[in-house]
């Protein structure tokens, strides 16, 4: 996997966390809720590009921050 799509990927996963007024705790809490086994620390390495993301945390990440695919795998700067 190409490393510079992991880290814009990330970022657009902690943008949209940010402008659902979710912390890294909050949006774990949430996907725990949901069946995925995912920490705080998951999430601030997705965030940098540092963990891949698993299609059932992408589809909870949809639902939960309440955007896109488009928006979540935009790699335009």
């Amino acid at each position: 996997m190409n490393h510079e799509v992991e880290k814009r990927v990330g970022a657009n996963v902690r943008a949209l966390r940010i402008k659902a007024g979710l912390t890294q705790e909050a949006l774990a809490a949430k996907l725990q809720l949901a069946g995925c086994d995912v920490t705080r620390s998951a999430i601030a390495k997705i965030e940098v590009g540092q963990r891949h993301l698993y299609p059932d945390e992408v589809i909870l990440l949809q639902k939960i921050l309440n955007t896109t695919f488009e928006e979540i795998f935009s790699i335009e700067v």
